[in-house]
């Protein structure tokens, strides 16, 4: 018979479903290191992270029996980890405002992941607009906000000249003001 680390995952979850300890222990072995890595850089709290990753090992073994994992084991952990993250940072997130509510702190509530959230969603309205852009008019604008390039790069590189460049790039900045300009009212109402 093959030693435990020699298993893969998938046939160490096998094993897991049929009750082995050995093989549930040689999974932990194998990962909790790096969704403990992950817990603390979403968390920023050691003890936070330590207690989001036991419990989703605790919880894998309680549900060994019904366990259905259809993805990539370790797929399966990131996802586990990320949820209870997110599930610790809104508890956090209840508990600082409980307490500004109260009046027992006043200070400026660090809502990073909300701040995130929202960045994330208005790059995407950005990226979106961007799609809808004439592809040479978002190349152009990618060429320079992205990769940085002058426009006297981007006129040799397209053929163009440099004022043809710019105009194009002006244009282009106007039609995304006005966009965001619309997402942004929207947004914040």
């Amino acid at each position: 018979m093959k030693a435990y680390p020699d298993f893969t995952d998938s046939e160490l979850i096998t094993l897991i479903c049929e009750g082995n300890e050995n093989a549930f222990t040689e999974i932990y072995n194998r990962y909790w290191k790096q969704v403990l890595y992950y817990a603390v850089q979403k968390t920023g709290d050691m003890t936070a992270a330590e207690d989001i990753v036991q419990d989703v090992f605790v919880s894998l073994w309680k549900r060994r029996e019904q366990l259905e994992i259809k993805s990539e084991f370790k797929n399966y952990l990131i996802v586990s980890i990320k949820y209870r993250v997110l599930k610790f940072l809104n508890r956090e997130r209840i508990k600082r405002l409980a307490e500004e509510s109260n009046g027992l702190t006043y200070d400026l509530l660090d809502d990073s992941t909300q701040q995130y959230l929202d960045f994330d969603e208005l790059r995407s309205a950005l990226e979106d607009m961007i799609c809808k852009l004439p592809e040479k008019s978002a190349l152009i604008y990618r060429m320079n906000k992205d990769e940085g390039r002058s426009h006297r790069e981007i006129a040799y590189e397209m053929g163009m000249s440099e004022k043809a460049v710019n105009s194009n790039l002006v244009r282009t900045k106007k039609i995304l003001r006005a966009g965001l300009h619309t997402f942004l009212f929207g947004f914040l109402l």
